[in-house]
């Protein structure tokens, strides 16, 4: 048997050596193909086009495909392995600009640019095609400030009083550069042909980067730099391209909600929309959305490192050795490992789902509280969830559940029944819907859930896409967003102690 293959990715040409076997979904996660529904089958935006060589049909790709696309060479992603070289055409790096029915202006021009989502933990880069809107190259990596702290007010607190702010700023600009210098390098272009690089990220990803000062993000009342886009040069940041280059990060919408959420509005197209919905960004810093295209609510809220397996005694990342999706069986739990073999660990989706199916089997009562009296379940040996696992997932679930009630409120409960609510971030993309509805997380049924991928890097593709030379114009949006700060509502307190429970069934 073959020990290894090799998987090429078009149109960038990129060139993968796996095990042979290796799930195509554990190896194209690593480089920028998104599975906004975890995985499961039921989207299809995984899907990607044998160019030469060949995967095995299963019965999920002719449930999921249409026989045109069967014929085509199309498959599932999420369902395939590599078993033999194989070139792959990425579907979803086709241009979603073009063929959709949004109002922005894309005209099709000669030049190059690059959208780059700024996560506090990963960075995803795409170089976008302005003649056609396909993306010619993807580039990935881990955010490098996290030799500072897994989150951001560790990073503040290494800036502010460890003398260490220099550094952090040199380590993000420089991260983003050579991602910038990679996508160049890769699709075998000149750099002076590039027309601009916009950046999303949050605030202190955006405050780090434009060199502002940090310190009115630690205190109430969180006064951040909101007045448009941050323009740069790559000579300011000393990249390894022409220092002419533009360089623009998008503007944040105030308090800890970020240029990655406005993207989001953009992405989702809620700033055109007639009915209200909701858009929630789930990360440690839980971001939040309520509006439609005559007004938009916005407010964050700190809701942990749980959705991302921090804080959990066996929590991981969503790497190879979570378990990642856990449904009942038998009474008791199956469990699915990313990449396959003996379970390392579990991350934020096999967490949300273990604990739905131990509310369904009985084992945890909605206040919380496990039945056995050993405080732990037994997800996939060795991997255990302890009570203590389970309370970090009640605080995070709660601060998410209670700030929405806030906003919907504030719109309007009788406008927000029944809306589309879209999860983005990675974590979003991965959790399951009737899992997240099962627990609490979102109040709302599995049918309205919808899982909305990387908005932060699609909004700003939007956005590079239709700003021309000049970049877009977010003044008619920004005019219409009303930050909603809820350390200042009287009432989130109370719902936030009522979200702790589980919903009882």
């Amino acid at each position: 048997m073959k020990g290894h293959v090799q998987i090429k990715l078009e149109p960038m040409g990129r060139s993968l050596r796996v095990a042979h076997g290796a799930s195509l979904q554990t190896v194209l996660a690593e480089h920028g193909v998104e599975f906004p529904c975890g995985g499961r089958g039921c989207c299809g935006a995984c899907r990607v086009k044998v160019l030469r060589g060949e995967l095995a049909p299963t019965a999920d790709q002719t449930a999921m495909l249409s026989d045109e696309q069967l014929a085509d060479g199309w498959f599932l992603a999420c369902r395939s392995q590599a078993q033999v070289d194989v070139t792959l055409e990425v579907g979803q790096w086709d241009s979603v600009i073009l063929a959709d029915d949004t109002d922005l202006v894309f005209e099709p021009r000669q030049g190059l640019g690059i959208a780059v989502d700024l996560g506090t933990t990963t960075m995803v880069a795409q170089l976008v095609d302005f003649d056609s809107g396909r993306v010619l190259a993807v580039q990935t990596a881990l955010n490098p400030q996290a030799v500072y702290g897994a989150d951001v007010m560790s990073r503040i607190d290494a800036a502010l009083t460890g003398g260490k702010l220099e550094r952090l700023v040199e380590r993000l600009r420089g991260a983003v550069g050579h991602l910038v210098g990679e996508l160049v390098a890769a699709a075998g272009v000149q750099s002076r042909s590039l027309d601009r690089v916009v950046i999303a990220g949050n605030t202190v990803m955006h405050h780090f980067f434009c060199g502002l000062d940090v310190k009115n993000l630690v205190a109430w009342p969180f006064a951040v730099q909101t007045s448009g886009a941050r323009h740069l040069r790559a000579a300011d940041l000393g990249w390894p391209i022409d220092g002419e280059t533009p360089v623009t990060f998008l503007p944040c919408l105030g308090g800890f909600v970020g240029s990655d959420l406005l993207c989001g509005v953009l992405a989702i197209g809620i700033h055109r929309s007639e009915t209200p919905c909701v858009l929630v960004d789930l990360g440690t810093n839980g971001e939040i959305v309520v509006g439609n295209r005559d007004r938009i609510l916005c407010t964050s809220t700190a809701a942990g490192p749980a959705f991302e397996g921090g804080g959990i005694g066996m929590g991981m990342r969503a790497t190879a050795g979570a378990v990642h999706q856990v449904r009942a069986e038998a009474k008791g739990f199956r469990a699915s490992v990313i990449g396959g073999g003996v379970a390392r660990g579990i991350c934020g989706s096999g967490l949300v789902d273990a604990v739905a199916v131990a509310l369904d089997l009985g084992m945890l009562e909605p206040s919380g509280r496990l039945v056995s009296r050993s405080r732990q379940l037994t997800v996939a040996a060795p991997v255990t969830i302890s009570q203590q696992d389970i309370r970090q997932l009640q605080l995070a679930k709660a601060a998410i559940a209670a700030g929405i009630r806030i906003l919907r409120r504030q719109f309007g409960e009788a406008a927000c029944v029944s809306v589309p609510v879209y999860l983005a971030g990675a974590f979003g993309n991965y959790v399951d819907r009737a899992s997240a509805s099962r627990i609490g997380l979102v109040d709302a049924d599995a049918a309205q859930i919808r899982p909305a991928g990387n908005t932060s890097l699609l909004g700003a593709k939007i956005a590079l896409l239709s700003g021309g030379a000049e970049g877009f114009d977010f003044d008619s949006i920004l005019a219409r967003v009303e930050h909603v700060p809820l350390a200042s509502d009287s009432a989130f307190d109370e719902l936030y102690v009522q979200e702790m429970a589980f919903p009882a069934r």
